[in-house]
């Protein structure tokens, strides 16, 4: 790990497997296996989790040798699914597959309770993947989106938010000419919050430079990443 962030990633997806029913490894079956695909596997290996691989993209693949792409894998695997997203090969297959390692409980939750987490973080999420969208390569790796304000008023939910950078280059890139590329961002983000929540939501966006931010302890816990 290069930074404090990818730290406290590799120990946070390390601790989730603690309470994992199923584990679902997925790779791109016309580059498999790069060296990252056999870096996770090799951990994924050591699992006492039901585990089972994905190939996606097998619209792209006349005809995929399968034998020796399961040479490659653990011996700890219990099956393996071949789909194709872009047009839905085999999504029923990968469904049962899902459905038969998956073991049967009373619900956690009411039917009318959408997930555990805060509508923080969902906001947080709607921000970065609109920042996602909009760029490519290294510009949303090196953005942070922090929540300072979430208000629910009677007709509309309000949310106040900063996008941390890095770097001053990056601040005319993430506004863009007029402020169009940050117009785009924050429409997405209320386009999707307000599908996800049910009622109009208004989102204000603001660039700050916070140089090094993936690298600073103080950094991260604002974020969340304790």
């Amino acid at each position: 790990p290069r930074y404090e962030l990818q730290k406290r990633m590799i120990r946070i997806w390390s601790d989730s497997f603690k309470d994992v029913d199923l584990v679902i490894f997925m790779a791109d079956v016309t580059s498999f296996p790069t060296d990252y695909d056999l870096e996770v596997l090799g951990y994924l290996e050591k699992l006492k989790n039901p585990l089972i691989t994905v190939f996606n993209k097998i619209d792209r693949v006349k005809e995929p040798d399968f034998e020796k792409i399961k040479s490659q894998l653990p011996p700890n695997v219990l099956e393996t699914v071949a789909i194709s997203a872009l047009n839905g090969t085999n999504i029923d297959g990968l469904m049962a597959a899902i459905t038969k390692y998956l073991p049967f409980h009373e619900p956690y939750y009411t039917d009318d309770q959408l997930s555990d987490l805060p509508m923080r973080f969902f906001a947080q999420e709607a921000i970065r993947e609109g920042i996602f969208r909009q760029f490519e390569e290294e510009i949303p790796y090196a953005t942070a989106v922090l929540i300072e304000k979430y208000s629910e008023l009677p007709k509309k939910v309000v949310i106040d938010a900063v996008i941390w950078i890095e770097r001053q280059s990056q601040k005319p890139i993430i506004i863009g000419k007029n402020g169009e590329n940050l117009q785009r961002i924050r429409e997405y983000a209320e386009r999707e919050l307000t599908h996800f929540i049910g009622m109009p939501v208004l989102v204000h966006l603001w660039v700050k430079i916070n140089p090094n931010w993936r690298k600073k302890n103080n950094s991260l816990r604002e974020l969340g990443f304790e």
